[in-house]
C-alpha cells in the first residue's frame, strides 16, 4: 500500500514538473494574431525586410494576409503554438464564400486556410486572383 502511494506521488510530481517545463518553454497555448503590430512583427520574423502596407487579419486571429509596397503578398497561419508563412505566387488557389476567403498555396504541405475577413474578403479575393 505504501509503495503504491509513493509511486502515485512520484508520478504526480513528474507530471507537474513536465507541465511547468512546458510552460517555461512556451509550448502549447493558444497563439493568435493580436493586432496589426503583432502581425508586422510576425511578418518581419518570417521574411526580413517585409513591411506590410495592407493587412487583413482573420477574425479569429489564426491567419492573416499582408501586402508590401512591392505587391508581394504573405499568408500567415497558425502552426501549433507558432506561425508559418508563405509568399503567394501565381499558383495560388483563391475561393470566395461570402465573408470567407479560402486560400491555398503552391506548397501542398502548407495546405489551405479559410480566413474570415468580413467585408474585405471580396477585395482581397479580387487582388489575389491577379497574382
Amino acid at each position: 500500500m505504501t509503495a503504491e502511494l509513493i509511486q502515485m506521488g512520484a508520478s504526480l510530481f513528474a507530471i507537474l514538473a513536465l507541465a511547468w517545463i512546458a510552460l517555461k518553454l512556451g509550448l502549447g497555448g493558444d497563439s493568435r494574431i493580436r493586432d496589426e503590430a503583432h502581425l508586422r512583427e510576425l511578418a518581419e520574423e518570417a521574411l526580413y525586410g517585409f513591411e506590410p502596407m495592407e493587412i487583413a487579419i482573420d477574425r479569429a486571429g489564426v491567419a492573416a494576409l499582408a501586402r508590401d509596397a512591392d505587391g508581394r503578398v504573405m499568408l500567415l497561419r497558425r502552426h501549433g503554438a507558432h506561425f508559418a508563412s508563405r509568399l503567394l505566387d501565381g499558383h495560388t488557389h483563391v475561393r470566395l464564400d461570402r465573408q470567407f476567403l479560402v486560400v491555398g498555396t503552391s506548397d501542398r504541405r502548407f495546405g489551405e486556410i479559410t480566413l474570415d475577413l468580413g467585408d474585405s474578403a471580396a477585395t482581397w479575393a479580387a487582388s489575389l486572383r491577379r497574382l
